[in-house]
C-alpha cells in the first residue's frame, strides 16, 4: 500500500490521461511539460554561426552574405552629431545675415559718396571757370588765385574718384548684398528639407569666403582693381573641384535609377552650354571690354583737364585764363559723364553678368562629368532651375537646345542668346 502510494506521487499530477472508443476509433489527450524557452545567442558566437552555415550548406541560401552585409553597413549619425552639424550651419546662416546688412549699409554710404563727390567736383570746377573766364576780361590777381585753387582742389578730387570708382563700389556692393541674400535663402532650403552634414557645412563655409573675396569691404589693399590690363569675369563661387573629374571611364547604370536623367536632356544640357559660351558669355566680354577702355579714358581726361586749368591759371595770362576756362568747362563735361552716367557701375554690371553665364557653364558641366547619377541633382529639377535663370519656360529651353545642335549640324549661328533676362 505504502509502495502504490509512493509510485502515485512519482506521476505528475496532470499527466491523467482519458480515453474513449468511439467508433472503433481511440482519442487520447496528453498534457507534456512546459519547458523553458531557449534563446538564441548572438550571431557572432560560435554556435550560431555554425547553425547559419550548416543551414547555408543545406538550402543553398547565402545567409553568410546578408549576415556580413548588416555587420559592415555604416552605423547612423547619433543624434548629439547632428545637433552640432546643423549648430554651425546656424552659425554660418548668423553669419551670412550680418554680412547681408554690411553690404547694403556699405553700398548706400559709397552710392552716396559718388553723388557727394560728383557734386562737389563739379560745383568747383564751374565755380573756377566762370572765374577764370571773368579774369580773362578783367585781369585781377584775387580771381586768378581763386581760380587756381579750386582747379587744383578739383583736381584732386577728381583724381580720387577715378581710382575708387564710387559708383562701382557702390554696384559692388548691391551685388555682394544680393548673392548673400541668395546664400541665405539656400541655407534656409537646405535646413528645412534636409539634415545637413559635416560635407554641406564645410562646402557653405566655402561659399561665404569665396563671395568675402569677390566682393570685399575693404578699400585699402582689398579693392577690386577698378583698371585691369584684361576684362574678366566676376567670380563669387568656390572652384568646383577635380574630385568628380578623377574617373575617366563612364560607367554603366543600366539596372540602377537614373535620377531624373536621360541622354536626351544630357544632350539638351551640352547644347545650352554651348549657346551660353558662343553667343551671350562672348557678347558681354565683348561689351565689358568696350566699357572699360571707355572708363579708363574718362578717368585720365577729367584729371588731366582740371590739372590743365589749374595751371593756365597760375600763369594769371589773359590768353592762358582762356584756356583755363575752355579746360574746365570740358572737365565739367566729362566728369558729369562718367561718374553721372556711372559708367564705373556699367563695367562691374559686364563683369557680373559674365561671371553669372561662366558659372552656369561650370554648373552644368559639373554636373554632366558627375559619373555617379545618385550624386547629381535631379535632372527634372536641374532642367527646371536652368530654365528660370535663364528667364525661359521649358519648352522655350527645349527649342534653344534644338536650335543649338541644328546650327552644330549645318554650321551657322544660333540666332537668338540663351538668357532673356538681360
Amino acid at each position: 500500500m505504502a509502495a502504490l502510494q509512493a509510485s502515485s506521487l512519482l506521476l505528475p499530477s496532470s499527466s491523467s490521461s482519458s480515453a474513449r472508443a468511439s467508433k472503433g476509433t481511440v482519442t487520447a489527450s496528453t498534457r507534456a511539460p512546459k519547458f523553458p524557452n531557449l534563446r538564441i545567442s548572438d550571431p557572432s558566437s560560435v554556435m550560431t554561426q555554425k547553425l547559419v552555415e550548416e543551414f547555408s550548406n543545406r538550402n543553398g541560401y547565402p545567409i553568410t552574405e546578408v549576415v556580413e552585409e548588416v555587420k559592415l553597413s555604416e552605423p547612423r549619425r547619433s543624434a548629439t552629431a547632428s545637433v552640432k552639424t546643423s549648430a554651425k550651419i546656424y552659425a554660418i546662416l548668423e553669419a551670412v545675415e550680418d554680412r547681408v546688412e554690411m553690404h547694403e549699409n556699405i553700398g548706400k554710404q559709397r552710392d552716396n559718396w559718388n553723388k557727394l563727390l560728383l557734386n562737389s567736383v563739379n560745383t568747383m570746377t564751374l565755380t573756377a571757370t566762370t572765374t577764370a573766364a571773368i579774369s580773362a576780361a578783367m585781369p585781377t590777381p584775387s580771381l586768378r588765385a581763386c581760380s587756381a585753387l579750386l582747379f587744383a582742389a578739383a583736381t584732386g578730387m577728381s583724381l580720387v574718384m577715378s581710382k575708387i570708382q564710387p559708383s562701382q563700389l557702390a554696384e559692388e556692393q548691391r551685388n555682394a548684398s544680393r548673392l548673400f541674400k541668395q546664400l541665405r535663402s539656400e541655407i534656409k532650403s537646405m535646413l528645412v528639407l534636409k539634415s545637413p552634414t559635416e560635407s554641406d557645412v564645410k562646402e557653405t563655409l566655402e561659399k561665404v569666403l569665396a563671395l568675402d573675396r569677390a566682393y570685399p569691404l575693404a578699400l585699402v589693399g582689398a579693392m577690386i582693381e577698378k583698371f585691369p590690363v584684361k576684362f574678366k569675369p566676376a567670380v563669387w563661387w568656390p572652384r568646383f573641384s577635380d574630385n568628380r573629374r578623377q574617373s575617366q571611364e563612364r560607367k554603366t547604370f543600366m539596372n540602377a535609377e537614373r535620377n531624373g536623367w536621360s541622354e536626351e536632356l544630357e544632350v539638351e544640357m551640352r547644347a545650352i552650354v554651348q549657346v551660353l559660351k558662343g553667343k551671350d558669355k562672348q557678347d558681354y566680354l565683348r561689351l565689358g571690354n568696350l566699357a572699360l577702355k571707355l572708363n579708363k579714358m574718362l578717368a585720365v581726361s577729367g584729371p588731366l583737364l582740371t590739372g590743365i586749368a589749374a595751371a593756365s591759371s597760375a600763369f594769371g595770362v589773359s590768353m592762358a585764363m582762356t584756356v583755363a576756362a575752355v579746360a574746365g568747362a570740358m572737365a565739367a563735361i566729362v566728369n558729369g559723364f562718367e561718374h553721372g552716367g556711372q559708367v564705373g557701375m556699367v563695367v562691374e554690371m559686364y563683369r557680373n553678368s559674365t561671371g553669372f553665364f561662366q558659372l552656369m557653364e561650370e554648373t552644368i558641366e559639373a554636373a554632366l562629368e558627375e559619373r555617379d547619377y545618385e550624386k547629381r541633382e535631379n535632372g527634372e529639377m536641374f532642367e527646371m532651375k536652368v530654365a528660370m535663370k535663364l528667364g525661359r519656360s521649358l519648352s522655350q529651353l527645349r527649342d534653344l537646345a534644338r536650335k543649338s545642335m541644328a546650327s552644330c549640324l549645318e554650321g551657322v549661328k544660333v540666332d537668338e542668346f540663351g538668357s532673356k533676362l538681360f
